[in-house]
């Protein structure tokens, strides 16, 4: 399966993608792993989807049991290895969400800062995530809010800017959707889109807005 963050935007292209320069994005970023955090238990076990080096891990790795990561990139995971190496209760490896396969299931499953949209992630990949959580257990799922338009394209201007991207194709980037020359397409999910994707999951949900930049989809597994 093609994948730009395998190919094209990984290891340390991925790491200078957050090494930003605008303080609303350093804040979006923070906000949502802040968020996260509030919902921890020292006790749970974590599994992050499109961990890349290892970035959110390792700020939540004090606030849980342990916590693995996975990222389709092997480059991203070997520098993510090395990223970890003083968090004993952390480790990332080399999978696709695609085929996701764990011996036991987690009490907590992250795909964050638009996760889904970035793994092209269809119904049927999101029923296999659900298929981690154990449970009782939860699975946070973001994406951009609509009120982060304006900071999310000077983000990308950014990182263009640092030729981690092809030039943004203004002319097709619109209604929350950014293309850049060289095939990189970002989507997102509105609050609709996960208003369906949680009836459709049969579990109980909830979707918040967090520091007006993020949507939140959260899933309650049941008992």
């Amino acid at each position: 399966m093609d994948n730009y963050y395998a190919e094209k935007l990984n290891s340390q292209k991925l790491f200078q993608v957050y090494e930003t320069q605008i303080p609303r994005i350093k804040q979006y970023l923070q906000a949502e792993i802040d968020f996260v955090k509030v919902n921890l238990s020292n006790t749970q076990s974590v599994l992050e989807l499109g961990a890349g080096y290892g970035r959110i891990i390792r700020e939540l790795a004090p606030y849980c049991g342990y916590i693995v990561g996975i990222d389709i990139s092997v480059e991203s995971v070997e520098l993510g290895k090395e990223y970890l190496k003083d968090c004993p209760n952390a480790s990332i490896v080399a999978m696709d969400v695609h085929q996701l396969k764990f011996p036991k299931p987690f009490d907590v499953v992250l795909c964050l800062q638009n996760g889904l949209s970035a793994m092209r992630a269809d119904s049927a990949v999101i029923y296999k995530i659900l298929d981690s959580v154990a449970p009782g257990g939860t699975a946070f799922f973001s994406s951009y809010s609509s009120k982060f338009w304006d900071y999310r394209l000077k983000w990308f201007e950014e990182q263009a800017s640092k030729g981690l991207l092809g030039e943004i194709d203004y002319t097709n980037t619109k209604d929350g959707v950014i293309i850049c020359e060289g095939g990189f397409k970002a989507t997102f999910h509105s609050p609709e889109d996960f208003e369906k994707i949680g009836e459709e999951l049969g579990y109980p949900f909830h979707i918040q807005e967090v520091d007006e930049s993020s949507v939140f989809l959260i899933v309650h597994k049941h008992d």
